[in-house]
């Protein structure tokens, strides 16, 4: 009999941590979090070598798994990714990043700058993904190719197990449950908050910041519709 096991690509700012809670109630030490070198942007052989080098473990979180989703002998995947309006995830971006107490490169932009000079400068920074088309540029990973990276993307939303939408987190963790019934009866949705900023004032943000953060996005508005058609599909 294939073992069960949930691998959560948690993208940075998309309620990832409130789903790592979630795992944790639901696991407690079986819950792995790991993360690895993205150069080359193929690491999947590697997140298969963690997956089978932890047996005991059923839900595994990374922040860096990039490349084709795992085939791993005996091993069925259940695979999540948390997808969320690109404009929020950047606000929310910059307002973690400001608060955080590291030495990073964002963080310390994110302090030295309000989030026009943030924005503006991640946008004209070759290679930064962070607030052009990340999500796009996340999921296309999965299905390396010369096709262009929102097709690859949107082909992508159909390997994943579970496609959630942070705007329904809650009904995220229900289809994360149904897709985890046959293994894990057990498992229960318990909605929670973990690392957020519900709480705090988000940083302006005015007319000309968020004309540049929709331009450079469109991919990413086009990903999260379908990912929002595929969800009332569901309903």
């Amino acid at each position: 009999m294939n073992r069960t096991v949930i691998l959560h690509y948690h993208l940075f700012k998309n309620a990832g941590t409130s789903l790592d809670q979630v795992l944790k109630q639901n696991f407690g030490d079986r819950w792995v979090t790991a993360e690895f070198p993205t150069s080359p942007p193929d690491n999947s052989a590697a997140v298969a070598d963690w997956i089978r080098a932890n047996p005991r473990a059923v839900a595994f979180s990374t922040h860096t798994a990039m490349g084709p989703v795992p085939q791993i002998e005996g091993v069925d995947l259940v695979t999540v990714m948390l997808l969320r309006d690109p404009v929020e995830r950047v606000r929310s971006a910059y307002r973690f990043e400001r608060r955080q107490q590291a030495d990073t490169w964002g963080a310390e932009l994110a302090k030295q700058h309000d989030l026009r000079g943030y924005v503006t400068t991640r946008l004209a920074r070759s290679g930064d993904r962070q607030c052009r088309n990340f999500q796009t540029h996340r999921l296309a990973s999965l299905l390396p190719g010369p096709e262009p990276e929102l097709d690859r993307a949107l082909r992508a939303l159909d390997l994943l197990s579970v496609v959630g939408l942070v705007e329904d987190f809650d009904g995220t963790l229900r289809r994360l449950a149904a897709a985890l019934a046959h293994s894990y009866p057990d498992f229960t949705p318990r909605s929670v908050r973990a690392n957020t900023s519900t709480t705090r004032v988000p940083p302006p943000i005015g007319p000309r910041v968020r004309r540049l953060l929709e331009a450079a996005n469109t991919d990413d508005r086009a990903v999260l519709q379908a990912a929002r058609d595929m969800d009332a599909e569901l309903l």
